[in-house]
């Protein structure tokens, strides 16, 4: 396990405080404001930044996330993966871009951040990984040396200074486009990873799921036309073997969870083959920042951070 000061000793300086946006700094107590606002850090190493008023809601919980490392462990996603951080590390690396942190936004249990955070080409990058569930902040925090884990609402503002992160990570989680933007440098990518309607084919109609329609890219494209503008669009498509267990635990991982009553979909489970071929497929977007008068870059971290956007 990581000691909690240094992980987040590696991402405190791109961190704001969510109630008044000041800088937050960390001490023996946990990150604190000038406005004397504080937030422990939990032993397990991460920080929960939510404030006072917000509720985890539809978070994960202990088995969920549990089952989520354990299917995302076993290899199931791992092109997926390695596709993302392939894209990632081209893109800053035709950028240049090195001054600031990889966001990403919905880390879950930080399984996509330690990939790309593996690339040589940000090998002495810092990784910030936000999730709305403390449980998977505190895998999150223990899946990378250098992941820092926050605990924050991605449709709230974000506990992040301007320009700090020099890309965004956004693996099936909801998109908040106008803070993405301001957390973003204006040289930095941001990357969306959402399935495509041959998402696990046949599986579909047999387990009764949600399906995924065929303008699912084009209606992501408009929700975040405001602020970013498309560069390159990648599908990639695999399959892989599951168990029955294994496909319960998918299923589970997406929007068809708090669709099915757990018991109809493991009598439907039950009567596939065990285990079961199933089509992965994927859509990588890359998006690019569009320009805004007078965005910083960076604010330095000496430098006072503006309050989030309300």
């Amino acid at each position: 396990m990581h000691d909690d000061g240094r992980v987040l000793a590696d991402v405190v300086e791109y961190l704001i405080c969510p109630v008044c946006g000041d800088p937050l700094a960390q001490d023996d107590r946990g990150l604190r404001c000038p406005s004397r606002h504080s937030f422990d850090v939990a032993r397990q190493g991460y920080a929960n930044l939510l404030p006072g008023n917000a509720r985890p809601g539809t978070a994960d919980t202990p088995e969920m996330v549990r089952a989520r490392e354990e299917f995302l462990t076993a290899g199931h996603f791992s092109p997926m993966a390695d596709a993302l951080r392939r894209l990632v590390a081209a893109t800053l690396q035709d950028s240049g871009t090195r001054d600031g942190c990889l966001l990403d936004a919905g880390a879950g249990t930080g399984y996509y951040l330690k990939a790309v955070l593996d690339a040589p080409e940000v090998e002495k990058t810092a990784g910030l990984a936000l999730d709305i569930s403390k449980h998977a902040a505190r895998r999150a925090a223990r899946a990378h040396p250098r992941i820092g884990a926050i605990v924050a609402d991605l449709w709230r503002p974000l506990p992040v200074a301007d320009g700090a992160a020099i890309a965004v990570l956004n693996v099936f989680a909801p998109r908040n486009a106008a803070e993405f933007h301001r957390v973003l440098r204006a040289d930095g990518p941001l990357v969306v990873v959402t399935p495509s309607s041959r998402h696990l084919g046949p599986l579909v109609d047999a387990l009764g799921l949600l399906k995924v329609d065929d303008q699912k890219s084009e209606r992501t494209d408009a929700a975040l036309a405001d602020h970013f503008a498309l560069v390159t669009r990648e599908e990639l498509e695999f399959e892989a073997s599951l168990t029955h267990e294994e496909i319960l635990t998918l299923v589970g991982m997406g929007p068809s969870a708090h669709h099915i009553a757990t018991d109809t979909l493991a009598a439907r489970v039950s009567e596939l083959p065990d285990p079961y071929p199933a089509p992965l497929s994927f859509v990588l977007s890359h998006f690019r920042p569009k320009p805004s008068p007078g965005r910083p870059d960076r604010i330095p971290p000496e430098a006072p951070a503006g309050r989030p956007q309300e």
